[in-house]
């Protein structure tokens, strides 16, 4: 899963951006206004965290561009302010939730992974596709309830196809989604990593749709039907 974070705080940014990497997100920083309209406007997020006493365009502001702009991406609106009114402000600008500073980084892990799993029509942490499983909160893998090791780019991998399962994933929006921009795009581990998954969790884990992408189908479902 890919986050933007803007916050104009060096340190803080630093800090959010090093702790969401080590849960496994991709993440870009942005630290002014502008920039962060400009990611969020170009570039594809699971979800973004938004600052919004930022310099050059507010936060309000810039949210509501994205909004204007068809941006749907869910939105966690981070502040020092902590007033009623700045809270309904951000929250009738399209902000999908709400956290004031000072904030336990757990929090905001926690709130990013139910945004993402709400807008992607997940209601738990724990993800099903036949005999795989997948815990968003502890970011374990199972495969007939016996925990199966991934790297850190499998499981970002598998979470995302997991959070679209029964969808068509192009190739293209896998590296969007699991890398940060700064990615080689050209490049073929996408390709790489599925023939691993599939190694590790059975090869009929992940379907290849030739000249579209790639999809996980719970084999239990397509048996109901």
């Amino acid at each position: 899963m890919r986050v933007l974070i803007v916050e104009d705080e060096p340190t803080l940014g630093r800090q959010l951006q090093a702790t969401l990497e080590g849960a496994g997100y991709a993440v870009d920083l942005a630290t002014d206004g502008e920039d962060g309209h400009f990611l969020g406007q170009t570039e594809s997020y699971d979800a973004i965290v938004l600052d919004l006493g930022l310099p050059e365009v507010d936060g309000l502001t810039v949210l509501d561009r994205w909004r204007k702009e068809d941006i749907t991406v869910p939105v966690l609106v981070l502040t020092a302010r902590d007033s009623w009114s700045d809270k309904v402000a951000g929250l009738d600008a399209g902000a999908d939730d709400y956290l004031a500073k000072p904030f336990q980084t757990e929090e905001l892990i926690a709130r990013l992974r139910a945004l993402i799993r709400r807008a992607s029509g997940n209601a738990s942490s724990e993800l099903v596709a036949g005999p795989v499983r997948l815990d968003t909160r502890s970011g374990k893998v199972s495969l007939d309830g016996e925990p199966v090791k991934l790297t850190a780019q499998e499981y970002k991998l598998l979470s995302y196809l997991m959070h679209h399962k029964g969808k068509v994933v192009s190739r293209t929006e896998l590296i969007e989604h699991i890398y940060d921009q700064d990615f080689d795009r050209d490049s073929n581990t996408i390709e790489v990593f599925v023939t691993r998954i599939r190694k590790k969790l059975g090869a009929d884990v992940i379907t290849t749709i030739r000249g579209l992408g790639y999809a996980l189908e719970d084999p239990n479902e397509r048996r109901a039907e």
